[in-house]
């Protein structure tokens, strides 16, 4: 009997136990349709389609190239005498900026120009013996005729007829000598004097000027050294005003970039790493051939570079402005997303529901895309949480343009009460 009782209490235990399992409890048992079950509007960040003019650039990495660069090399050999400018100065064309001792030109001219007076006065000498001989050959000319005639008429012998016709020709050929020294004096004095010229010449290339306006780098050889001509490079000046800035694009924006070429002149714009500051210029060079290894095309850009922002071998931050887009619809470009039939976005309609449209697009600016066929100015679409979306569904909006946005309190707000940063606390924007 006692086993049978205790039999008993058991199984009428867990009977109870059952039963308690399945009873309600409260109206917290029963599944319903709040803002935080299963049925709740999934949360999206929409944006407004908008209408707005669209600049047609293309972005770059470039490098800044001087526009001239000059190895200042000495033309003559010597002692490095005089240095007119410091390191790294601004130099004007022309300016004076180093002296290589001249003193050993200065007396090679004076050498130079004592041999020309020397050859001056043999050429005067050759001309007094060339008159001299002259005379004496017209001389013994006449008296070899007349001694002639004399031999005719048997007055004198045929000997001293012969005798005085040779000495005649021997003076004729001693005037033809007096001109062929004449005319070795005059050449003599044409060299001397090219000579003199191309001294001086040497001796103003003691002293060097700059060549072109810039600025100065490093002088690798102080005053007072030996530099050899056509040797030693004394410094480098480059070209900073203007200046370029080279850069590529892909070959296949090579036409468009040709076509707006022949409207009119495009701007450059090159903004240095630190991004704080912009400059303007036009382009002004198209390379003559596609590297096949990358596929780009090397362009260039010249600016006046005024304010010396630009530095050479500085690399810059390149747009390349080819023309404006006129009243372009532009969206957020991560609303654009890409499916087995192309690329569609989700509209928000009046009632809260998604539909799904098909949508053209066109140019990416920065964070934008340009739409060019599918939606109208005006409509909102869904930039983030694409994911949960199907076509009808209906969405709770929330951002900038949706009720409330981020930071208001109300629906949609970021407080917590079924705002966006709570119910989107377990879901991972795509």
């Amino acid at each position: 009997m006692v086993c049978l009782l205790l039999a008993a209490l058991v199984i009428q235990g867990c009977s109870r136990t059952d039963v308690s399992a399945d009873a309600p409890s409260g109206k917290g048992g029963k599944k319903g349709k709040g803002k935080g079950g299963d049925g709740a509007p999934p949360p999206v960040l929409v944006a407004k389609v908008v209408e707005r003019n669209v600049p047609i650039e293309i972005i770059s990495v470039g490098n800044v190239e001087a526009y001239s660069t000059i190895n200042v090399v000495p033309q003559v050999g010597g002692q490095l005498t005089e240095v007119y400018f410091h390191e790294g100065d601004y130099v004007a064309k022309g300016a004076k900026l180093f002296m290589i001792d001249p003193r050993p030109l200065e007396a090679m001219i004076a050498q130079a120009e004592a041999n020309l007076a020397r050859d001056t006065a043999l050429l005067q000498q050759a001309q007094a013996n060339l008159a001299r001989d002259t005379t004496n050959q017209r001389y013994a000319r006449d008296q070899a005729d007349r001694y002639g005639k004399l031999f005719e008429q048997g007055i004198v012998s045929k000997d001293q007829g012969e005798q005085l016709s040779s000495n005649a020709d021997a003076l004729a050929q001693l005037v033809l000598a007096d001109k062929a020294s004449i005319e070795s004096a005059r050449a003599q004095i044409l060299a001397d004097k090219a000579n003199i010229d191309n001294i001086k010449l040497q001796l103003a290339y003691t002293t060097i000027y700059s060549p072109i306006d810039g600025r100065t780098g490093n002088l690798t050889v102080k005053s007072g050294n030996i530099v050899t001509p056509n040797t030693t490079i004394l410094t480098t000046i480059t070209q900073v005003e203007p200046i370029y800035v080279t850069f590529s694009i892909p070959e296949w924006r090579l036409a468009d970039v040709r076509r707006y070429m022949a409207l009119g002149t495009l701007q450059v714009d090159a903004r240095g790493q630190d991004g704080t500051d912009t400059d303007q210029g036009q382009l002004t060079f198209v390379d003559n051939n596609v590297d096949t290894t990358t596929g780009t095309i090397k362009l260039k850009g010249t600016f006046q570079n005024a304010r010396r922002r630009l530095w050479p071998g500085e690399y810059t931050n390149v747009k390349l402005r080819m023309s404006i887009r006129q009243n372009a619809l532009v969206l957020p470009n991560q609303a654009v997303q890409t499916g087995q039939d192309g690329t569609y976005v989700y509209v928000v309609k009046d009632d809260a529901t998604v539909e799904m449209r098909p949508v053209m697009t066109g140019l990416r600016i920065d964070q934008d895309m340009v739409i060019d066929k599918g939606v109208q100015a005006g409509e909102t679409v869904v930039t983030e949480g694409q994911l949960r979306l199907a076509p009808g569904t209906r969405v709770q909006t929330v951002g900038a343009n949706g009720p409330g946005g981020f930071a208001s309190g109300g629906r949609g707000g970021g407080d917590g009460k079924g705002g966006f940063q709570s119910n989107m606390s377990q879901y991972k924007v795509p």
